[in-house]
């Protein structure tokens, strides 16, 4: 578009305003090194404000002025991540770290040398840029899928809106937003001052202020971040702490380490005395931790090391002992799970602990309750495991009362009246009547139509608790009848949402066969057994007419998943529910890949080593797979080859040498296939 004349001034003028703003801003909350005033910064927006309120065309989308907020957001988007969002490891000793350290330096060459950095306890967010400007902000969700919150993180003034120096034309950087602890204790003072109810912690806070749907409501909170992975295509590094440093010129906000909030490390030692020394002085940090991060500092090793369904194999998490504290035991409910097992909890007399007011906690099973030797009423010691779930962990017996009776553990199911079993070698009671008792009914369905399972779209927990209130639903084939005339009178049920909630039942019955078996809530079948089973017997006659022996044979399936297994279909209230859902049209056949399944590989274990030109590691991963292949991660006299990149370590070279372990290039690998 041609710009008239006498605008060129105008838009020159937004321009350079924009531009020396996003500078002062980077000073101010990046380096903490002002230039000017408050005052004067202000005068500046304003100015930059007016200007594009009279000339909305010249306005940058990424202009200062949005750090104010205003937007609404109705509803977030879910997005795909581009890279698996995936959470960490734990770890509470030096001996597991020892053993953490074992495993990898089995599985790469050399020693590796580490990076640790603080945990900050807030919300984990992933950020795109393209062309050194902000694009997009997705939470991490369930690791697969997140949220474009991207409205609300513009706000946030540590956040550049425009980057700086000499940044790769399109990456994601990886980090936590928090909040600020002399921020949350003012805005708990506001909310005091106002007669409202007070946050429980600044990590709670954060996660919901993130959520909100207006913005300008996120703008005035004062959310704070540190970035500090970075993720994307061809990246011109070759470890993570130097990927670090150069984000920091780019003008992200990073752990620096002049305050020690990252750090090389060379060795355990090293590892032990970074958590040390923050296990003392992370109460005078300006934010909360909660542990510590240890990562291989080189991209090929962490390459090598790969991931497990779950987390990197290349970074783990030291979290900090958990805060203890003592209260009264007031009562003892149970809660009855999906698959009928029993959990005791434990009602507390509420009590503050690590920041937030505890009320009730885990008691895990009828073992720990008598190896505590527990009493309602009893004193008893609440800790929060990984400072996520509060459990009980002790009792004080010098405060117990004499006539404290024997605990005595539930007989009968709570919700429905069945006598409880309990299998040998099993620590749980469970209640058997899984066809007709409502918490295990409904945490099926609910199962059934989670993200990772049928990720049926316009269908909710809400909505099933409704629908099974209504008597609409009793199992799961019952969702697959639903009606409009049945929905519709319901509250909350506008033809909009009823229209979207059977369009996405129809859609379902396009979910590939490795979810729909994990969608059946098979007791010890997770989504990669789900998958082993579905690649090994291609559908689901041959995994329900299976014998205990076939199935152990699989690889990776072990006695106790092929006993459920077994188990599973010889109940004929499963055989009905699989039946019924094949007859509304559910996958329960594996689909074959176009041009590409076949068993050249059946029974070949191989590892994969190096850097590779004509597809990626990944790629190759799943074609061994694809045609009958088990990848596997470390070299053993049980492999049989070792696919061999460029800058393969030579000691790798050299096991596979010794255990005479055939190692074949990329090209004869493909050209094996091609056979």
């Amino acid at each position: 578009m041609e710009i008239p004349f006498e605008d060129l001034s105008i838009k020159q003028n937004i321009e350079a305003l924009t531009k020396e703003l996003h500078h002062h801003n980077y000073l101010y909350y990046v380096e903490s090194t002002p230039e000017i005033s408050d005052y004067d910064f202000d005068q500046k927006l304003k100015e930059l404000q007016q200007l594009e309120n009279q000339y909305p065309q010249y306005a940058d989308p990424n202009s200062p002025t949005k750090r104010v907020g205003g937007d609404i957001t109705k509803k977030f988007q879910v997005v795909t991540h581009e890279y698996p969002m995936l959470s960490l490891s734990n770890t509470y000793s030096k001996e597991e770290i020892i053993d953490w350290e074992n495993r990898i330096k089995k599985l790469i060459d050399g020693n590796p040398e580490y990076v640790c950095e603080l945990k900050y306890d807030g919300v984990a967010i992933g950020i795109k840029y393209r062309n050194g400007e902000f694009y997009q902000a997705v939470t991490r969700g369930d690791g697969t899928k997140g949220e474009d919150i991207s409205t609300n993180v513009r706000t946030i003034k540590s956040i550049p809106l425009i980057l700086r120096g000499d940044f790769p034309e399109k990456f994601e950087i990886r980090g936590e937003i928090f909040y600020p602890l002399e921020a949350f204790t003012q805005l708990n003072k506001q909310r005091e001052e106002a007669g409202e109810e007070l946050f429980a912690n600044p990590r709670n806070t954060a996660s919901g202020t993130l959520k909100m749907q207006d913005s300008a409501v996120v703008a005035s909170r004062g959310l704070d971040c540190f970035l500090y992975g970075v993720y994307g295509e061809k990246l011109p590094f070759t470890n993570h702490f130097e990927s670090v440093q150069k984000a920091g010129d780019w003008g992200l906000k990073i752990p620096k380490t002049q305050n020690r909030y990252i750090q090389k490390c060379q060795s355990i030692d090293e590892i032990m005395d970074f958590i040390n020394h923050w296990d003392t002085e992370r109460h005078k940090l300006p934010f909360e931790i909660d542990g510590v991060v240890i990562k291989v500092n080189n991209y090929h090793q962490q390459e090598e090391l790969g991931f497990t369904a779950k987390s990197p194999r290349w970074a783990i998490a030291y979290k900090f002992k958990a805060e203890t504290v003592s209260t009264i035991l007031e009562s003892v409910s149970y809660q009855v799970g999906r698959t009928g097992a029993i959990t005791p909890v434990a009602n507390l007399k509420p009590v503050q602990l690590a920041g937030t007011t505890v009320k009730r906690a885990s008691l895990h099973n009828a073992d720990q309750i008598a190896k505590l030797d527990l009493r309602v009423v009893d004193e008893v010691f609440v800790e929060k495991g990984g400072e996520i779930i509060p459990k009980v962990v002790g009792v004080n017996f010098e405060k117990r009362a004499q006539n404290a009776s024997e605990f005595q553990y539930i007989t009968h199911c709570p919700e429905c009246n069945t006598e409880l079993i309990r299998k040998e070698g099993e620590a749980l009671h469970y209640c058997p009547n899984q066809a007709s008792c409502p918490p295990q009914v409904k945490g099926k369905m609910i199962h059934f139509i989670s993200r990772k399972a049928m990720d049926i779209e316009g269908l909710g927990e809400e909505t099933i608790e409704q629908l099974y209130a209504e008597g609409l639903i009793k199992t799961i084939p019952d969702l697959y009848e639903l009606t409009q005339e049945q929905l519709l009178p319901l509250e909350r049920m506008a033809q909009k949402s009823v229209d979207n909630l059977l369009a996405g039942l129809e859609a379902s019955k396009q979910v590939p066969f490795e979810r729909v078996l994990f969608a059946l809530g098979i007791r010890f079948v997770g989504e990669t057994v789900a998958k082993k089973l579905a690649r090994e017997l291609k559908n689901i006659e041959a995994i329900k007419n299976a014998s205990f022996e076939q199935l152990v044979a699989v690889d990776e399936i072990g006695e106790k998943i092929a006993e459920s297994v077994v188990d599973y279909f010889q109940n004929q209230e499963n055989a009905a529910l699989v039946a019924k859902l094949q007859a509304h049209g559910l996958q329960f056949e594996i689909e074959e890949k176009e041009g590409g399944g076949s068993e050249i590989l059946k029974g070949k274990s191989i590892v994969i080593s190096g850097v590779f030109e004509q597809h990626s590691r990944n790629e190759y991963k799943e074609m061994i797979e694809t045609h009958g292949g088990k990848n596997v991660g470390s070299l053993s006299a049980k492999t049989d080859y070792l696919l061999a990149g460029e800058n393969m370590g030579p000691s790798k070279k050299q096991k596979a040498e010794k255990l005479n372990i055939p190692i074949i290039s990329e090209s004869e690998f493909l050209a094996m296939l091609q056979s």
